[in-house]
């Protein structure tokens, strides 16, 4: 009680110095009883809202808030102390001195009263739905706090108490659509993300912070939304269109992605800016909050509207219903430029030399290169005003995911490493913490690309042609490649990495226009087996592996491919034999074949050597 004893005592006559020692003993206080806590927590409110009235006539001043609310944040990161706080009534006190005009020469005080709240709010559940409540007018609060921030921190806080007011649409349900439909926060979310985005190409302090509560509150909504209102039911299970038999069976159990609504579209412009313009962290290439716009991406549907905004205005590959007709035109493209898309740069996994799908004069740029340019393309296009929703996207969004992709598994999968070494995971603890997997990291981009290809044809034929270039080198093994196409398939043969594994299958798969014949052929039947047999697909290695027209498989040179391996059949020159050498090997199978036959192993009548003597084919001395 010592704590306690010490504050109680205190009065408008006390030295002011006197008081912020107190107030720093608390702070730094190390064993507070729970009764004890609570009184402390129950008079630092009171005292306060005193100060509020700038009387000076209680035990602490306007210029005391600062530090009695940083004790009172302090008291209240323990369960005990947040049950206290999380009062309607002491709710309600926090919030309005969170705005008190006799604190406006202590901004601090603001930040440190909203601190309060938002833990109070993380660690005790019923705070969260009592925020929004009319008694204490939290959700309006902090949806104007959202709206008048620009600086990061307030952006942070203002990002924190709406993420943790929406987590659950069973306790914010009707205020999550409350959010969307009147007060728009769609459309002032898509403003401070864009704020954000700048602060952190500046280095400015808490961008990022603010960033990944602001994508976490922006997740909630794109999670919650579509499942509390009536919305456009999107493709299910991969089946194609939705029927009224499909929607019945989804009704119950509604799963992200699975429905959609228009009035979130408002977030994908902003989100695919903070995706292709984040700059490399280090040492991860993956890293918050470009791991929450991913999130976010991922379920945000590709329909038909907003494909413009997805993939811009790049230039389309030709399209055939047949699929023979897609292989021709993908094998003809090896000779004819016009037939790949003219954005798909050379692919760092090709043999070396000069892509089919560019000017041979033009320069190669590695992974980093094209990263780090299209990094300074989105950066330039910040200082513009942003365009419009229905207007086509400046960024390459495909080349972004594929070099991101290529990055993270270069970083983490270093040369042909196997994927279930020690040392992956070792180097994923040691940067990504010990809670964090690859599954968890990279997983999600890995189905970003899948659903763009599943989503767009020439996304298929341009990351099929990225990770499995035309002039692909098939003289080694594909699977012992130090590239892309090389971790990828050692990704679907390792132990540990299980959903990793899975969803790079997908990928795979999906490149290949969901066709296991045209990915067998593309990367070996051995290498994919094992995802096939687990798909239940049971398909054969296709019957024509040589590199002809209508081949699905790109082999310089038209060399045979080998079904199994994917690799180029190396014929081997056997030497010709001189009389006497085929003389000695015809007597040594003489002798094996007498000895079987001595032995009972081979009956008289099935011995070939017997059997050519008595056709006349063997002379006889």
């Amino acid at each position: 009680m010592m704590a306690l004893s010490a504050y109680l005592p205190l009065s408008s006559s006390s030295q002011r110095s006197l008081v912020a020692a107190v107030l720093d003993d608390i702070t730094d206080a190390f064993l507070i009883s729970e009764a004890e806590r609570r009184d402390l927590i129950s008079n630092l409110l009171k005292d306060l809202e005193d100060a509020s009235r700038n009387t000076r006539n209680g035990r602490l001043f306007p210029e005391d808030a600062p530090r009695a609310l940083l004790a009172l944040k302090t008291l209240g990161k323990h369960p005990s102390g947040s049950a206290v706080i999380a009062q309607p009534a002491n709710l309600s006190t926090l919030l309005s001195l969170s705005a008190c005009t006799a604190f406006k020469d202590y901004p601090e005080a603001s930040n440190e009263a909203l601190r309060c709240i938002a833990n109070a709010m993380l660690l005790v559940d019923s705070a969260r739905s009592t925020w929004t409540t009319k008694e204490v007018g939290g959700g309006n609060a902090s949806v104007k706090l959202l709206e008048k921030s620009t600086s990061p921190d307030r952006l942070f806080l203002a990002s924190r108490l709406l993420f943790l007011t929406t987590v659950s649409s069973f306790d914010a349900g009707s205020y999550i659509c409350s959010l969307v439909e009147e007060k728009h926060i769609v459309d002032t979310i898509a403003a401070k993300l864009d704020i954000l985005i700048a602060a952190i190409l500046s280095s400015t302090k808490m961008a990022k912070e603010a960033m990944v509560d602001l994508l976490k509150f922006a997740f909630n909504l794109l999670l919650h939304y579509p499942k509390l209102v009536e919305c456009e039911p999107q493709d299910l299970k991969g089946k194609g269109p939705v029927t009224d038999k499909d929607q019945d069976e989804e009704d119950d159990d509604k799963v992200m992605g699975d429905y959609w609504s228009p009035k979130l579209e408002g977030l994908l412009p902003p989100l695919l800016r903070i995706f292709n313009t984040l700059p490399p962290t280090h040492p991860s290439p993956l890293a918050a909050p470009l791991t929450h716009a991913i999130h976010g991406l991922i379920t945000i549907p590709m329909t038909p509207s907003l494909k413009q905004v997805w993939f811009g205005a790049t230039p389309r590959g030709r399209t055939s219903s047949s699929r023979s007709s897609r292989s021709a035109s993908l094998a003809g493209s090896q000779g004819n430029q016009g037939n790949q898309p003219a954005s798909v740069p050379p692919s760092s996994s090709s043999s070396g030399s000069n892509s089919p799908t560019s000017p041979s004069s033009a320069p190669k740029h590695s992974t980093l290169e094209r990263a780090f340019n299209a990094l300074s393309a989105g950066a330039r296009s910040l200082t513009r005003t942003p365009s419009p929703l229905t207007s086509p996207s400046k960024f390459d969004t495909v080349l972004r995911a594929y070099d991101l992709l290529d990055v993270s598994l270069a970083h983490f999968f270093p040369g042909n490493i196997d994927p279930d070494d020690q040392s992956v995971k070792d180097r994923c603890t040691a940067e990504c913490g010990g809670d964090t997997t690859l599954d968890e990291l990279i997983g999600p981009l890995v189905v970003l690309v899948t659903r763009m290809c599943l989503a767009d044809e020439s996304c298929r034929t341009r990351v099929r042609n990225l990770i499995v270039p035309p002039d692909l080198d098939r003289k080694s093994p594909l699977e012992s490649r130090s590239d892309i196409l090389g971790r990828c398939l050692r990704l679907l043969a390792c132990v540990y990495h299980d959903r990793l594994k899975s969803s790079v299958g997908e990928m795979l798969f999906a490149m290949c226009d969901s066709d296991a014949t045209t990915l067998s052929a593309l990367v070996g039947y051995g290498n994919v087996a094992g995802f096939l047999f687990n798909k239940g697909i049971m398909n054969a290695p296709p019957a024509n592996t040589s590199t002809t027209h209508d081949s699905p498989i790109f082999a310089s040179g038209g060399a045979e491919l080998n079904p199994i391996t994917g690799t180029e059949v190396q014929k081997v020159e056997v030497p010709e034999m001189t009389d006497e050498e085929k003389e000695r090997e015809a007597e040594k199978l003489f002798i094996l074949f007498d000895r079987l036959e001595r032995t009972g192993a081979l009956p008289p009548s099935q011995n070939p050597i017997r059997k050519a003597i008595a056709e006349g084919k063997i002379p006889t001395s």
